[in-house]
């Protein structure tokens, strides 16, 4: 196997896999890859249902670590099965993301998402979170890959940056406007 910091080029071969149950689905799940993307974390996304597809969908997820997947991410509107079937299939880490589809707007399946038996554990970001869920993959690459952890610092100090000083005598963004004006 190679090295694992050897593995992750944007072009390298996938280390996270992104499921979604629903081609519907993808403006929000291909939110995930772009994030992925942007941190050069390789990715793979396919649409693969706990209910439509259930034996492609546990191939996929029995194939995932040998192919050198690290983590899955599995998006599910409804009952939101797609979590739980992959995690009752792989000792990888699963993050769960609840979809708004439907007549409770994702609560459905928010609910069965974190509702996983003991011994079947599944992260759970918010409703439509795969931005967060691609955030909380990289932390759990981060943890052996330290390029991954260093990107996502740099990424994270990039955000605090567009944010005032708490420093009463440094200017707000809001006085600086105000005084372009």
């Amino acid at each position: 196997m190679p090295d694992k910091s050897e593995r992750l080029r944007r072009d390298g071969p996938p280390v996270v896999g992104i499921l979604t149950g629903s081609p519907n689905d993808l403006p929000v799940v291909l939110k995930a890859k772009d994030v992925l993307d942007e941190l050069e974390i390789p990715s793979d996304v396919r649409v693969l249902s706990a209910h439509r597809t259930p034996v492609q969908t546990v191939r996929y997820v029995e194939q995932a670590e040998p192919q050198g997947i690290e983590v899955l991410i599995a998006c599910a509107g409804l009952s939101a099965h797609l979590a739980g079937v992959v995690a009752a299939h792989t000792t990888l880490p699963v993050i769960g993301v609840p979809l708004a589809n439907g007549a409770l707007e994702g609560m459905d399946a928010l609910l069965s998402t974190v509702q996983m038996p003991s011994g079947i554990p599944v992260a759970t970001v918010a409703i439509d979170g795969s931005k967060n869920a691609a955030y909380l993959a990289a932390r759990i690459l981060g943890a052996t890959h330290p390029e991954v952890r260093e990107r996502l610092k740099e990424r994270l100090e990039r955000d605090r940056s567009r944010y005032d000083s708490p420093d009463l005598d440094v200017p707000s963004q809001a006085q600086r406007l105000s005084r372009d004006d």
